[in-house]
C-alpha cells in the first residue's frame, strides 16, 4: 500500500481539500495521512465562513512527530493543495526535503491552488507568488487548472494546442509531469470536463 502525506485544507461542511481528497484516495488503496493547512466552516465560495489558518510551525511539528516514529521512510508522496499562508509554503517545501531525504523515491505532487475570485476561491497574499517562484521548481508533478496554468506561464491560453505547449514549458522548469486538470474555455467541448497530461518529451 502506498502512503501519501496530503497537506491541504479541511472544511467542516461540504467537501474540499483533504475532506474531498482523502476518501477517493483511500478507495484506491492509498494510505492517506491528512495534514490540514486550515480548518474552515465551509468553502470560501460561500458569502461567509469562519475558521483558522494553522501556523506554519504546526505543519512542521506534525511532521516532527511522524519522523520520531520513523514514518517518513515509508512516505511515498507528498501532496500539497490549498495553502493558508505564504509562510506555510516555506514549511511545506522543507517537509518535502525531509521526506525525500528519508525516502529518495518519494514524489512531490503540487496542486497549485491560487484562487479564483469569480468562483469565490480566495488565497492569502503571497501564495500565488510562492507557487510560481518556488513550488513549481520543487515539484515532480504539478496539476494546475487553466487559470493557474496561465499564471504559471504568464500567457493567455486559447486552445488545447496552446495549453499543451504551456504545460510542456513548465516541464522544463522542474516538474516531470504536468496535469492540466480542467481545460475550461481552452478545451474542445465546453460541456465536458477535459484534462491533458503532458511530459517534457512529445
Amino acid at each position: 500500500m502506498k502512503s501519501v502525506l496530503s497537506i491541504q485544507s479541511h472544511v467542516v461542511f461540504g467537501h474540499a481539500g483533504n475532506s474531498a481528497a482523502a476518501f477517493p484516495m483511500c478507495r484506491m488503496g492509498v494510505d492517506v495521512w491528512p495534514l490540514n493547512t486550515v480548518q474552515f466552516s465551509n468553502h470560501t465560495q460561500y458569502s461567509q465562513w469562519t475558521g483558522s489558518v494553522f501556523p506554519a510551525q504546526h505543519l512542521t511539528d506534525i511532521v516532527d512527530g511522524l519522523a520520531k516514529i520513523h514514518k517518513l521512510e515509508i512516505c511515498d508522496a507528498i501532496l500539497s493543495g490549498y495553502i493558508g499562508s505564504a509562510e506555510q509554503g516555506n514549511d511545506i517545501l522543507a517537509i518535502v526535503q525531509r521526506v525525500k531525504a528519508a525516502n529518495p523515491q518519494a514524489l512531490y505532487f503540487c496542486d497549485p491552488v491560487m484562487g479564483h475570485p469569480e468562483k469565490g476561491c480566495i488565497v492569502a497574499p503571497g501564495v500565488a507568488e510562492f507557487l510560481c517562484e518556488r513550488a513549481l521548481a520543487a515539484s515532480d508533478v504539478i496539476a494546475p487548472n487553466l487559470l493557474e496554468l496561465e499564471t504559471l506561464t504568464g500567457r493567455t491560453i486559447k486552445n488545447v494546442e496552446e495549453a499543451t505547449q504551456a504545460a510542456r514549458e513548465l516541464c522544463h522548469k522542474g516538474p516531470k509531469i504536468v496535469l492540466v486538470k480542467h481545460l475550461s474555455r481552452a478545451g474542445y467541448r465546453a460541456d465536458r470536463f477535459e484534462m491533458i497530461l503532458v511530459t517534457a518529451e512529445p
